[in-house]
Order: C-alpha cells, then structure tokens, then sequence
C-alpha cells in the first residue's frame, strides 16, 4: 500500500510539473502583454507593473490601419475553412480505406503513411514550384489548398471508421436502397463526429501554426496569416523596439482561438482519442 501510494504520488508531481513548464510561456506572454515598452525591459518577466493591456491592444489596432486584424481574419479562414473541408476528405479517405475493397488499396495506404513521415518543410518548396506552374502563388489558394491534404488524418480516419461505423449498419442502409453516397452521409458520417472532430482540431492546429508555407508562397502582406505577420513585425523589433509591445500583446491574442476551439471540443476530441482502446 505504502508503494503504491509513493507511486502515485510520483506520478502526480511529475504531471504537476509538466503542467506548470507548459504553462510557463503563457502565463509570462500573459504577464509581458499587460506592460509598457519601458516595463518590459525593466521588470522582472513574471513582475505585475501598471496594467497596461488597454494601451497595448490599442497599439495593435492602430498599426497599419488594422494590418493585424486582416491576418487574423485570414488565419480564420485558412485555419477554420481549411481544417473544416480537410477533415471532411480525411474522413471520406479513412472510411473508404476501412469498408471498401479494391486492387492496390494497401500499397496506396502504404503512401498515405509515407506522407506522415515527410515534414511539411520539406514540401513547401516542391509545392511553390507546382502552385507557379498554375499561376496561384501570391493568392489566398497557394495556402489554403495545400491545406486540405493531411496524411495522418486520413490514417486516424481509417482507425476510428473501424472502431465506430459497423459494417452491419452499413448493410442494413444499403438493404434499404441508399445507395454509397447516402450511406456515407446519412449513416457513416454521424457516427464518425468524434473522429471528425478530432481530426479537425489536429489540422485546425497545424494550419494555424503553419509558418514556411506561407512563407514560400505569399509576397503581400494582406494576404498573411497571423504566424507570418507577427514575424515580420517581429524583424522590425531591432530597428524600431516599441514593435516588442506589438509582437507580444498579438502573440497572445493568436492564442485565444486555440484555446476556445479545445475548450468548446474537447469532449469530442477525447472521445476520439480513445476510439478503439476497448475494442
């Protein structure tokens, strides 16, 4: 009993103090936002000062003629757009991997993993080259597009489908006369919501932190995603230092759809991840 207890309780620490190092960057990007220019570089990093957050938001407005709230409404619709139809063809992928039979498909889902190996880095410079060739660099589609195209969700998808969608039902709804389409969208997908879910906040995450894409591919900065803007304010720092205010007061602003996006999801994010575990 006495191990088992020292057990737990080790366990317990090691998980508080992950918790607390994690959290370590956000509580000081917390702390840093609510300074002034002066205070940043004066006060220790988790020191209270005057609050000076409402100046500081103020600041982020006003600079460019609102530059900050167009990347952050084109975070939104890279992020929330792309992750939303992403997630969709990872799901339709997955589940015709899972019920469906034809030649080849295994050596096909043998690429699909290839995929999950390759870092997205090393595909933006082929992608750029592809995207030239049909004229949309420097567009909102050179980012969005490549977006859709996510290797491990189609891999979870065809792992949850087998855990989630009997192949009974399925039977059953054909039996009917629904022919494959409506069996996909009035039988299968329902069931495949906690796997939708949890892909779309996979992608919804490396969408919104996505940097070396639009990097390669965009030149306008109306055009920029918040990772991107924030860098090439974040270039000015050393020229111009009251850009320092700027970089991380919207650092922490980019962090709020994240949150509220797990927070509002996270019931069916949890259920997805263990999909399958009692099978």
């Amino acid at each position: 009993m006495t191990s088992r207890l020292v057990s737990k309780g080790a366990v317990n620490v090691f998980l508080l103090i992950a918790a607390v190092y994690t959290l370590l960057p956000l509580t000081w990007l917390l702390f840093a936002s609510t300074k002034s220019l002066s205070d940043l570089y004066s006060t220790p990093g988790f020191a209270l000062s005057d609050l000076n957050l409402g100046a500081n938001l103020s600041a982020v407005a006003a600079e460019g003629d609102g530059i900050f709230f167009r990347w952050y409404v084109n975070s939104l619709l890279y992020a929330g757009g792309g992750a939303a139809l992403g997630a969709l063809i990872s799901v339709a992928c997955g589940y015709a991997f899972d019920k469906y039979d034809w030649r080849g498909k295994e050596r096909l889902f043998g690429l699909v993993l290839l995929g999950v190996l390759v870092p997205t880095t090393a595909t933006a410079i082929p992608l750029y080259l592809l995207v030239s060739k049909v004229g949309l660099v420097n567009s909102f589609w050179s980012v969005f597009i490549p977006a859709l195209v996510h290797p491990f969700g189609v891999y979870l998808a065809r792992v949850l489908s087998t855990g989630y969608v009997p192949g009974e039902v399925l039977e059953a709804a054909r039996s009917d006369g629904a022919g494959e389409i409506r069996t996909f969208v009035s039988v299968a997908l329902p069931m495949l919501r906690a796997a939708y879910v949890t892909i779309f906040l996979f992608q919804f995450t490396g969408i919104w932190n996505n940097f070396f894409l639009p990097l390669v591919m965009l030149s306008d900065q109306h055009l920029f995603p918040l990772s991107l803007g924030l860098y090439s304010w974040n270039t000015q720092v050393t020229a111009f230092p009251e850009y320092s205010t700027l970089v991380i007061t919207g650092s922490l602003l980019s962090v709020v759809p994240l949150l509220l996006v797990f927070v509002f999801l996270q019931r069916f994010w949890r259920a997805g991840m263990t999909a399958g575990s009692v099978k």
